[in-house]
């Protein structure tokens, strides 16, 4: 069945619309090549996005040119204003950006776990607004909220979740009351990071993929044929309950330790490496990020590069041990950057260091075969601070052991976002969603992820 004429003159706006975001401005003829509409609709389409006030003649194309087609087009920065926020267990970060997702004001705050859940959510409130005035903006059109935890699918609303602290629950509603012109939208953070690897990272040239996210905690986000899988509860890619060999208990409903979270969790990094000989520097904020450079760096300084697999075993160093998971177990076959301006630690050898990335990778190939086994993705994207510290020689130990393990094809990928995926991808859905409901004034936007 054909669409209406109205649907089909949103369809065209839209895709007109993100063009102009992608690749910039545009002159009609531009348009007209990268839509393949006729030119009388390019020109009604400019007319009406025009009249919404979402694009202007910003230019002419060529010095000599003059008259309609010269004019070149781009979209309004200044008609909304959006907010992004990124919501931890130790603070929130926020940025405020306009409506083609340029940042003008960004900043963060630590939150002690002890704050209370009225002054935590008074200081997260309180740097928005902060945020927002450094930034210019008179209004937010839109905020966007990344944080960890389950997402309801039917209600858009985080789940109580144990572990995590009440004033993260209670930010929406608080915010929505603050700013009550603004449209707030939370979205789990690792759902936000994958959807910022795709837009603008590593996964950009891929419609199915997970993304493996490694920071203070674990999680994953399942991206298959271009959209985003939730689940019947919003639980997919909760990786960290992922019962594993080697671990002294099985994970419960209210606690994921003993799942994959006892393997890779910032915690579990940290000890592996003092258990390889390689100590965290006392006082560092992110000490998972930090054994996990420092490893990086002396392999690197060492020349060794990635190990060599051997038939039935995951790649090591001659002299290092197969790799213990924790308890005991039979050997697996084959944030943020450190606190400014703390000491630099002291660079481990090149065999402690190996034997730890080693360690490490045969740890993280659980999750990622378990992954592959039941999704099969193609490409794994290890995500967070701790899988952007890791870089290449963590990545390239991961792909040689799950080509060891599976007969599925698989890339492992660095992310090239890190722990600031979260915030890019809150702007991102934060921006999908004005722009959405600026196209359609009077109507609310549909209940999607944007982009997928």
């Amino acid at each position: 069945m054909p669409a209406s004429p109205s649907t089909a003159r949103a369809i065209n706006d839209r895709l007109a619309l993100r063009l102009l975001q992608q690749e910039g401005p545009l002159t009609a003829g531009q348009l007209k090549q990268l839509t393949g509409l006729s030119r009388p609709t390019v020109a009604d389409l400019v007319e009406r996005l025009g009249a919404a006030g979402l694009i202007e003649v910003v230019g002419e194309a060529g010095e000599r040119r003059r008259g309609p087609n010269a004019k070149v087009y781009g979209i309004v920065a200044g008609r909304a204003h959006l907010a992004a926020l990124d919501v931890r267990t130790e603070g929130v970060a926020v940025a405020v950006a306009d409506l083609v997702g340029r940042v003008l004001a960004e900043a963060s705050v630590p939150i002690a776990g002890d704050a209370g859940t009225g002054p935590a959510l008074e200081q997260a409130v309180m740097l928005v607004e902060r945020v927002v005035k450094e930034a210019g903006a008179e209004r937010l059109h839109t905020v966007g909220i990344g944080a960890p935890g389950l997402v309801d699918p039917s209600s858009g609303e985080l789940r109580d979740s144990t572990g995590l602290p009440e004033w993260h629950r209670r930010l929406v509603a608080t915010l929505q009351e603050r700013l009550p012109d603004a449209g707030v939208s939370v979205e789990n953070e690792t759902n936000l990071a994958a959807l910022a690897e795709q837009r603008d990272g590593v996964a950009r040239d891929r419609d199915t993929f997970v993304l493996l996210w490694l920071g203070h905690g674990t999680g994953a986000a399942v991206v298959l044929d271009g959209a985003l899988r939730r689940g019947a509860s919003g639980g997919t890619g909760e990786i960290g309950f992922l019962p594993v060999p080697g671990t002294t208990a099985l994970p419960t409903s209210t606690d994921c330790e003993g799942g994959f979270h006892s393997l890779a969790s910032s915690a579990a990094v940290v000890s592996l490496a003092a258990e390889c000989g390689i100590p965290a520097t006392p006082g560092e904020q992110t000490p998972a990020v930090g054994v996990v450079r420092a490893a990086v760096a002396a392999v690197g300084a060492s020349g060794t590069g990635s190990s060599t697999l051997t038939p039935g075993r995951g790649a090591r160093t001659p002299e290092s041990p197969a790799p213990l998971l924790p308890g005991g177990g039979a050997p697996v076959p084959g944030a943020e950057s450190g606190t400014p301006g703390a000491e630099a630690p002291p660079r481990p050898a090149p065999a402690p260091a190996a034997r730890f990335l080693d360690a490490l990778a045969d740890r993280l190939a659980v999750g990622v075969a378990s992954v592959v086994a039941i999704l099969d993705p193609g490409c794994v994207v290890l995500g967070g601070e701790v899988g952007q510290a890791g870089g290449e020689e963590l990545a390239s130990r991961v792909r040689d052991r799950i080509a060891r393990m599976t007969p599925l094809p698989t890339e492992v990928r660095a992310t090239s976002l890190g722990g600031g995926a979260v915030l890019r991808g809150a702007l991102l859905t934060a921006r999908d969603r004005a722009q959405e409901e600026l196209l359609t004034p009077g109507e609310p936007p549909p209940q999607h992820s944007p982009g997928w």
